[in-house]
């Protein structure tokens, strides 16, 4: 973790009209970030032309296009594993997914992204900060940022104004105090979003991430109503130290303003139960095809088996033909070293006073050092 964040903030990829907002009402940007800040906006408004321009060709070509296929969306709680399983089923061709390029400019995908993609490429960073996962111009992403960029809503704009953290992680993850007008942009920059990224990967099916969406299945169904959707679980007493350790880490690379206050530990234990029972509520109303969970364990001892289970309970083609893919990508980070957690008896403690009862439906124990 370097002690000075890149010039370069995520924000550079955002529109003019959402990124002067989220400046107008986040509170004052620390002087020490104020380069990063103005580096934003001037790459906003250097790409203005640009992005109105591909903005008005989306529009005016969107009615020709056949509609896209219904997404497939993972979801789960942060830091239990979709990453890795988003990397083992993009392998296979038949999906599509969202590119580092794509999250990062979201409004400039079949423009700028298209034209200047090698160059772009030279600019991404070789590995996750939270994790060391590497990242190239393939690495398939979630949708957080991209839609960081597009909207208000996104609870990474808590991880870029820390001074309101709690307020934008709620309207974030479950729209708490959103106006209608707002959901409604947010769902139109999300179709917006997707569709082009279907265009971009040559109208396959899309395989979304995004934690926040563990929350929002009814919503999505609204939206998609022949999605599906895989939700990974994972140990709660590893999700907690994992996720803390990921707002953390995304602080110091992230925000625009001192974070020593924001209430990242209070936040994750109150939000988490809530999170699992909407997500428990919503997936309940959906048919047994469209629905499946696994467990992050049983994915990571046996990749290949859990994998042909999710094509089977969601009655997707191909998994055959994709077998060779899922093996050679399993192989390849068979050596790959999670980052390891001190399980201190306050820890502990916190996890089982907040999440007992998700520890109980799924059967886990405190890890053993």
């Amino acid at each position: 973790m370097s002690d000075r964040p890149g010039l370069f903030h995520p924000l550079c990829g955002a529109n003019l009209a959402t990124l002067l907002r989220l400046f107008a009402t986040n509170g004052a940007v620390a002087p020490r970030h104020l380069p990063r800040a103005a580096i934003a906006l001037a790459v906003a408004l250097v790409r203005w032309p640009f992005t109105t321009v591909e903005r008005l060709m989306v529009a005016m070509t969107r009615r020709r296009r056949a509609p896209m296929k219904a997404p497939i969306f993972i979801v789960g709680h942060l830091r239990s594993g979709t990453t890795h399983l988003h990397n083992v089923l993009s392998q296979a061709e038949e999906f599509g997914y969202i590119s580092p390029l794509a999250a990062a400019l979201p409004w400039d995908l079949l423009g700028i992204v298209r034209a200047l993609e090698p160059l772009l490429a030279r600019a991404l960073p070789p590995e996750r900060y939270v994790d060391r996962i590497p990242v190239n111009v393939d690495s398939p992403q979630e949708d957080s940022i991209a839609l960081a960029n597009m909207t208000p809503l996104s609870y990474y704009h808590g991880l870029y104004f820390p001074q309101r953290f709690r307020h934008h992680f709620y309207r974030g993850m479950f729209f708490d105090g959103c106006r209608p007008r707002e959901i409604a942009q947010w769902r139109r920059r999300h179709i917006q979003f997707l569709e082009k990224v279907s265009l971009y990967q040559g109208g396959k099916r899309l395989l979304i991430k995004n934690p926040a969406y563990t929350g929002q299945i009814a919503r999505l169904i609204e939206i998609w109503p022949d999605a599906r959707f895989i939700h990974l679980y994972r140990n709660p007493y590893v999700v907690f130290p994992s996720t803390r350790h990921f707002f953390n880490t995304l602080l110091h690379e992230l925000a625009l303003q001192s974070y020593n206050e924001a209430p990242v530990d209070e936040v994750i234990l109150q939000s988490y139960p809530r999170l699992m029972n909407t997500l428990l509520a919503d997936a309940a109303k959906l048919p047994a095809s469209r629905f499946v969970e696994v467990r992050f364990e049983d994915l990571e001892n046996n990749p290949l088996g859990e994998t042909e289970r999710i094509y089977r309970t969601l009655d997707l083609p191909g998994f055959e033909q994709a077998r060779p893919r899922f093996e050679a990508y399993v192989t390849g980070v068979r050596g790959y070293r999670k980052n390891r957690y001190r399980f201190d008896t306050e820890t502990t403690r916190l996890v089982q006073t907040h999440w007992a009862a998700f520890i109980e439906r799924w059967g886990y124990e405190p890890p053993v050092e």
